[in-house]
């Protein structure tokens, strides 16, 4: 008789109510794979664009989620213990094949990433994306300390890690918010100078630094692009990362009037090498020894992905959405 499980199954694209929780086959290991009992998955974006149907970002029907967070129950292929916990992030999951949304996920071995934490699941089930992408993102900068960075979308759950994982390498941190009540949840992760940001910021910045930031990562997308950019620094580099905005593309792009002379502009689209395994230990024993948080925004129960889907989609929750598994 075939082993079930409890997943969240997309079948047709459309509003949160598509996510439908049912039992399925659980999936079978295979060498060069690893099965994961799943405790706990972060919530993003591209699963929200994924679920609306934009972009390619892979096909129906599919248990969506880009990560997930558990422990080793098998890997024919010798490449990790059982028991051994582990984050699992990228590499097709969710699109190509079947994702975290479920009690079991089996992901190639090179999206496996093994830790060691007494962390609640809550608290591990916010990091593999949210620091692989702040990670990769920091590391195209190439910002030492003493230097500065503009996140623009500092409220957003990458953009609190950034800044969490920035001034812990000695960096000066400015961040932009659109509401003025969340200035507060910025300063908690260590932001310097809070923005508020009306479309915008770059006189801002430039009223704080005159010469502009070191290095930029845009979390808006491209309507506030532009502005990052006369923000930055000459020889800064800009970090296109995120698009909170849903708006992906540069009308009317003329490069020589769009990006200042002297500044670079670069794009983050990383995998699970950008979170190296001894990056994250590192980050999970500072989370321990209280040097670093994690910004987790609400946690939700498996039956709550719905629920979770629209507070991601309306925004409702400054943070990292994570869902834990049998709480």
């Amino acid at each position: 008789m075939t082993a079930t499980m409890r997943a969240i199954v997309l079948d047709e694209f459309g509003g949160p109510e598509v996510l439908v929780s049912r039992d399925v086959p659980r999936p079978e290991p295979r060498p060069g794979w690893v099965l994961i009992r799943v405790m706990a998955f972060g919530l993003n974006r591209s699963e929200l664009h994924f679920r609306r149907g934009m972009g390619s970002f892979g096909s129906l029907p599919r248990i969506p989620g880009i990560e997930a967070t558990g422990v080793v129950v098998e890997a024919p292929g010798g490449e990790f213990e059982p028991g051994t916990t582990v984050a699992a992030v990228m590499g097709g999951m969710g699109r190509d094949f079947d994702g975290g949304y479920a009690e079991y996920v089996l992901v190639p071995a090179g999206t496996v990433i093994p830790f060691s934490s007494d962390l609640d699941w809550a608290t591990l089930g916010a990091l593999p994306e949210m620091l692989q992408t702040a990670n990769g993102s920091l590391a195209l900068l190439q910002l030492k300390a003493g230097d500065s960075l503009l996140v623009r979308g500092g409220t957003s759950s990458i953009g609190l890690a950034l800044a969490v994982l920035a001034k812990h390498r000695g960096i000066t941190v400015l961040s932009t918010t659109r509401n003025a009540a969340k200035r507060e949840k910025l300063q908690q992760a260590g932001v310097d100078h809070v923005l508020i940001d009306a479309g915008e910021i770059s006189r801002q910045v430039r009223q704080v630094l005159p010469a502009g930031v070191s290095g930029a990562v845009e979390l808006v997308g491209t309507p506030s692009l532009r502005d990052t950019l006369r923000a930055t620094a000459k020889f800064g580099t800009v970090s296109f990362t995120g698009m909170l905005s849903d708006e992906w593309i540069v009308k009317d792009f003329y490069p020589m009037d769009f990006i200042p002379n002297g500044v670079r502009l670069t794009a983050y689209y990383g995998e699970a090498s950008d979170l190296p395994a001894d990056v994250l230990q590192a980050f999970l024993d500072s989370v321990t020894s209280r040097e670093v948080s994690v910004p987790v925004g609400k946690v939700y129960a498996f039956d709550e992905v719905v629920q979770a889907h629209r507070d991601m989609e309306e925004g409702a929750v400054t943070g990292k959405l994570v869902v834990v598994l049998d709480r």
